[in-house]
C-alpha cells in the first residue's frame, strides 16, 4: 500500500491531555490498520510553547522520534531536553509529556503499541 501525502487524515488536538495550545496530527497508519497491535502512528507538530500534558501509558508503550525542533520531555517526571534524531520511549506503566521549547515547530513521529506480554 502507498499512502500519498495528500491522503493522510489530519486532526487538531486542543490542550491535549492537559497540555497548552494546539497540536496537529497527520495520521500515518489508522488504528484499525494495526490489526490489534497498536493504536497510533502519527506525525505530530507542536508550534512554539504548545504541549501534550503528562500522562501514563497502561497496557501500551509510546515511542517519540524528533524530526524537527527541540522539546522538553517529561520522563516519569524528570525533565530532559530532546532534539532532532532523539528517541524517547515510554514503556507500559510509565508516564511522559512533551513541550515545544524552541522558536520553530517541534515535529515528532509517535507510535503507540499495545503491550501483549500481560
Amino acid at each position: 500500500m502507498i499512502r500519498r501525502v495528500d491522503e493522510k487524515r489530519e486532526f487538531t488536538m486542543e490542550n491535549a491531555l492537559g497540555g497548552n495550545g494546539s497540536i496537529f496530527h497527520k495520521v500515518i497508519i489508522e488504528a484499525d490498520e494495526f490489526k490489534g497491535a497498536g493504536r497510533l502512528y502519527n506525525m505530530i507538530t507542536f508550534p512554539p510553547k504548545c504541549s501534550i500534558g503528562y500522562h501514563i501509558h497502561n497496557g501500551e508503550s509510546e515511542t517519540y522520534m524528533v524530526v524537527k525542533g527541540k522539546g522538553q520531555y517529561s520522563d516519569n517526571g524528570t525533565l530532559v531536553e530532546i532534539g532532532v534524531g532523539d528517541i524517547a520511549y515510554c514503556q507500559p506503566g510509565d508516564g511522559h509529556g512533551l513541550e515545544n521549547i524552541g522558536d520553530e515547530d517541534l515535529v515528532i513521529i509517535a507510535l503507540v503499541i499495545f503491550d501483549k506480554t500481560n
